[in-house]
């Protein structure tokens, strides 16, 4: 019985890893459906690039850093006496540290370098990421959350990472995309000039993958089967649809605000998905996506940060309201599980800003000073496809 529990709990986990590994395609297309054709074939290289050495990366320094397990160890003590769990442990995590390069590239698309970025990307989910999941999910969290408890009465509570991985991913894309600047044409003589996007099915498609694999996502998150939650599936549901509807009315029927409001209930949700009602989950849903929607203009608008894909309200901003919303929601009174405090979530939700945002303006000041992080004018004209990768998305456009 021992040996069939540790091969279901191997297999649950990686059923989970396979769907939020699916994401990252999500993450792919959702990107290419927003910029332009000419850049098309650098978003899903970059993404699958990013993929590769967050790979290599997690598995070397990221996991050890955040959990103290080494992988640098014969096989038979790997397989263990639990089939390998630890290893399945760190596909299924490993998917959730890729997620910072994937949501960074969103916002610095159309005119950052390659390798640079891929550097960068390799810094942030080997080494930046996992010393903030050690903090609050790994070996350290000691250290952080018995701070938390004794400010706030109660741990910091993020059960499947609005705060540890979007809130993250996005404040870290924050510095990236004030570094590199606005692309060109984008804001001319103190005027907006929107570029328009350049395939709204591709976005739609990028939206439904990720919408699809965020259930592996959060309901995964449980670790093994035995604490698998209904709770936390429905949750992620509602929030989901909330956004939805949110964005329908709040956007005026536009399809990308629509499919991104989606993407803004999941990522609120995240936090507090195990313990808050499924009606409050979907009020909280509704709330991001009007946080996305009003967030983008005044973003783009207001304060003219080029920020392509809206990253850092989608992901930032929606995930430090995910982590709050969690210290709301999660309360009793308000027909949650209880067990958390507004205090703690609002100070872990504060503390994650500040430690993404030290380190993207470290990690992109660095490179900007020394490799250059932005293609030169003649290259963004031409587009990065071309550029770097020497191809167009529609090659047969180019034969004579």
């Amino acid at each position: 019985m021992t040996g069939l529990k540790s091969s279901a709990d191997v297999l649950f986990l990686m059923l989970g890893a396979a769907m939020v590994f699916a994401m990252h395609a999500g993450f792919a297309f959702l990107e290419v459906g927003t910029v332009r054709k000419k850049n098309q074939v650098n978003a899903f290289v970059k993404i699958l690039t990013d993929w590769a050495v967050s790979t290599v990366v997690y598995f070397l320094i990221g996991f050890p850093i955040s959990y103290g397990i080494s992988f640098l160890k014969p096989a038979s003590d790997l397989m263990g006496p639990n089939q390998g769990y630890d290893l399945v442990h760190y596909f299924f995590l490993l998917c959730f540290a890729a997620c910072i390069p994937a949501i960074i590239s969103g916002g610095i698309a159309e005119r950052a370098k390659f390798w640079p970025q891929v550097i960068a990307g390799a810094i942030f989910a080997g080494l930046c990421y996992p010393l903030f999941e050690s903090l609050i999910w790994g070996q350290n969290a000691s250290m952080l959350q018995g701070f938390f408890k004794s400010l706030g009465g109660a741990e910091f509570h993020d059960y499947a990472g609005s705060v540890v991985v979007h809130s993250i991913g996005g404040w870290i894309a924050l510095p990236a995309v004030l570094i590199l600047a606005p692309r060109m044409g984008r804001y001319v003589r103190g005027k907006s000039h929107p570029i328009p996007v350049s395939n709204i099915p591709f976005l739609a498609l990028g939206s439904w993958i990720l919408a699809v694999g965020w259930f592996g996502f959060n309901v995964m998150s449980a670790g093994n089967l035995e604490k698998i939650s209904g709770l936390v599936a429905v949750n992620s549901l509602l929030a989901m649809v909330g956004g939805i509807l949110a964005a329908l009315v709040a956007g005026r029927n536009d399809p990308g605000f629509v499919h991104n409001g989606a993407l803004a209930g999941l990522i609120a949700v995240c936090a507090g998905s195990d313990i808050m009602h499924p009606l409050a989950s979907l009020v909280v849903g509704m709330i991001a996506s009007l946080i996305f929607v009003y967030g983008f203009h005044l973003e783009q608008e207001v304060l003219k940060i080029d920020d392509v894909l809206g990253v850092w309200p989608l992901h930032g901003v929606i995930g430090s309201w995910g982590g709050i919303t969690a210290g709301i929601f999660g309360q009793k009174a308000l027909g949650g599980m209880g067990g958390v405090s507004f205090v703690s979530q609002l100070a872990g939700s504060l503390s994650a800003i500040l430690f993404a945002l030290a380190s993207g303006f470290i990690v992109y000041g660095i490179l900007n000073k020394t490799v250059g992080i932005r293609l030169s004018e003649d290259e963004e004209f031409a587009g990065a496809d071309l550029s770097i990768h020497s191809i167009g998305a529609y090659p047969e456009e180019h034969v004579r």
